[in-house]
């Protein structure tokens, strides 16, 4: 078996491709070019899908009232007890945040904004007081 390449020039079409393939610098047939794709022919057409059926809103799980009620309660419960966590800054931080979102509680922004001038590292203080700056706008235009 020869594994000499046919010729060093480079291939430059289907024809050149199909001699290179086939070991043969002419004497096998030269593979047909490919026709070229044509626009006259009809389009393939796909069924019409039915409408689709609107479906009623869901409603909200049985119980979800009650877990929302839980959690109202947790959150109130948590306030006082946030100053006592021994916490990073950071953690203090998204804790008072969750708080005043969860609640709307724009009494804990001075505490969060406290803590947030806490956090060593500056890209993540950063953050803490764009979301402080976020939060008093939120509660400006409320």
């Amino acid at each position: 078996m020869n594994i000499q390449p046919v010729n060093n020039q480079p291939v430059s079409d289907d024809n050149d491709l199909a001699k290179v393939l086939s070991g043969a610098d002419g004497d096998a047939p030269a593979a047909p070019a490919p026709e070229p794709a044509t626009t006259d022919a009809p389009a393939e057409t796909t069924p019409e899908m039915p409408p689709l059926e609107e479906t009623p809103p869901s409603t909200p799980p049985a119980g979800h009232e009650e877990l929302e009620a839980i959690k109202k309660e947790a959150l109130e419960e948590l306030k006082p007890l946030v100053d006592k966590l021994e916490l990073p800054p950071e953690e203090k931080f998204d804790i008072l945040l969750l708080i005043i979102r969860s609640c709307d509680d724009e009494e804990l922004v001075e505490k969060a904004h406290n803590t947030a001038t806490e956090i060593v590292d500056e890209t993540r203080k950063a953050q803490a007081l764009l979301d402080i700056i976020k939060e008093v706008d939120y509660f400006s235009n409320k």
